[in-house]
């Protein structure tokens, strides 16, 4: 691959900008900054708030604006003396232009009562998205290359599993004890149970936000039993379609259906009696959870397995739909409808879904052109998936700060997913440099522990404040 000098000192400052901003807008989102910068009538020093409190808040809030703006001149400063793209400058020279302006939206809030705040808001986030994509731009032209597309006929085919010397004896010949917990383990894997944690957080986070300090045990139970249920017959479901192709990729060839430890028709039967038992807990709940847990199943047994993974680049994008419906479920099952929080928070979870899945697909690259999926490296590049990495990491911080703001969700879901943004955007920049497994996993971790957490301090942020 053919990659240029990196311009490092660029690459920071445009990193440290583009966080600033962010920072600025996720806090920007809160209750409690919303109402400090009404009290604080006196811009900018805030001499007349009647709340000392308040005031503390606004005054750290523009003097964190000041020196975010110093870092922004100083990124555009830097992009304007390095070699980089025409468009990368006009990005940054457009988001520098928007700064002050931004300055002065939030004085005319704090001094009047004619603006919106939302128009604030929307500024920030304006100047956040132009500052992420001259940062993609900038990456794309310092560490990116010509990648040509990767195809099953250019990998060598995995050799086979050799089992080891323990697992010699058959099954059959073992103590019953052992046959017994061999199996249900098996069976066990057939539900993925690695999706099971987020997905039932999604879920959780959905419930707290709709129900606050009313959400009641049973409703609890009910869904998250429900939900487990119908990731599980899901990832059955999946394991039984793709059982062919998996014998192809080193990641899967152990799969229970592929090492013939459940028989093809027993899963078949199992996915459906888990089906049965997720719909039946549903139902106790409302129809529309139901119709929903339904549609869950089947988005990603047919339409994701079957027609999207094996036959569009946008497999991923696309597929996030099914990571979504947990949230609508979680909602549905407080309200018995859909509301507009409850769309955002599934949006997070969609848009976030390219973001971290794409790693996934770098690591195992190879593993992916076996099975004949076209993955985004494996028909895009790996440049571009880079790209597209960030792009929908951006939007995926956009979205928790407009799910903060509509909600009034406070400092321990913003400083959460301010803190765990920094991780994630460090570990994808890192990745543009590194490019290897390691930093691609890396990131994928990453991105594992910014949803996680972000959405364990939505529970915090909606039940206990």
């Amino acid at each position: 691959m053919n990659i240029r000098r990196p311009s490092l000192g660029t690459t920071t400052l445009l990193t440290a900008a583009t966080f600033g901003v962010y920072l600025l807008v996720v806090v920007g989102a809160t209750a409690s900054l919303s109402n400090a910068a009404e009290a604080c009538s006196s811009w900018p020093v805030c001499t007349n708030a009647p709340d000392s409190t308040a005031a503390v808040v606004a005054l750290g809030h523009h003097l964190m604006a000041a020196v975010v703006g110093l870092i922004v001149v100083a990124a555009a400063i830097a992009v304007f003396r390095d070699q980089t793209t025409r468009k990368v400058k006009a990005t940054v020279a457009l988001a520098l232009f928007l700064y002050p302006a931004q300055i002065g939206i939030g004085a005319l809030i704090a001094t009047a009562t004619t603006v919106p705040g939302g128009v604030h808001l929307l500024t920030g986030v304006s100047i956040f998205g132009l500052l992420l994509v001259a940062l993609a731009w900038h990456l794309e032209t310092v560490t990116g290359g010509a990648d040509e597309p990767l195809t099953s006929e250019a990998v060598d085919p995995i050799e086979p599993t050799q089992p080891s010397a323990a697992a010699v004896q058959p099954l059959s010949e073992q103590p019953i004890g052992t046959q017994l917990r061999a199996r249900a383990f098996a069976y066990f894997k057939l539900m993925k149970p690695r999706l099971m944690w987020l997905l039932s957080l999604v879920a959780a986070a959905a419930m707290a936000l709709a129900a606050g300090t009313s959400l009641t045990v049973d409703v609890i139970v009910l869904t998250l039993g429900g939900g487990v249920l119908a990731i599980g017959a899901s990832g059955t479901f999946n394991h039984v379609l793709e059982r062919d192709i998996d014998k192809k990729m080193s990641r899967t060839n152990d799969r229970p259906l592929v090492t013939h430890e459940v028989p093809a028709r027993n899963a078949l039967v199992f996915g459906v009696v888990l089906t049965v038992l997720s719909l039946a807990l549903f139902l106790q709940l409302n129809p529309l959870a139901a119709a929903l847990g339904l549609v869950a199943i089947i988005f990603y047994s047919i339409v994701y397995t079957l027609i999207l993974k094996p036959n569009t680049v946008q497999n991923t994008v696309i597929g996030g739909a099914a990571g979504s419906l947990p949230a609508l479920i979680g909602w549905a099952a407080v309200t018995g409808r859909i509301d507009v929080a409850g769309l955002l928070l599934a949006s997070l979870i969609f848009v976030w879904t390219p973001a971290h899945f794409y790693n996934l697909a770098l690591a195992y690259k190879e593993d992916y052109a076996r099975g004949g999926f076209p993955m985004m490296p494996n028909v895009r590049g790996e440049t571009t998936t880079r790209k597209h990495i960030l792009l929908w990491l951006g939007s995926t911080l956009v979205f928790a700060s407009a799910l903060i703001w509509v909600t009034d969700l406070g400092w321990v879901t913003a400083m959460t997913s301010a803190v765990l943004g920094a991780v994630f955007l460090l570990a994808v920049v890192n990745l543009h440099y590194q490019q290897t497994e390691q930093a691609a996993f890396r990131a994928f971790h990453a991105s594992n522990a910014y949803l996680g957490l972000v959405l364990i301090a939505i529970v915090v942020d909606a039940l206990a404040f």
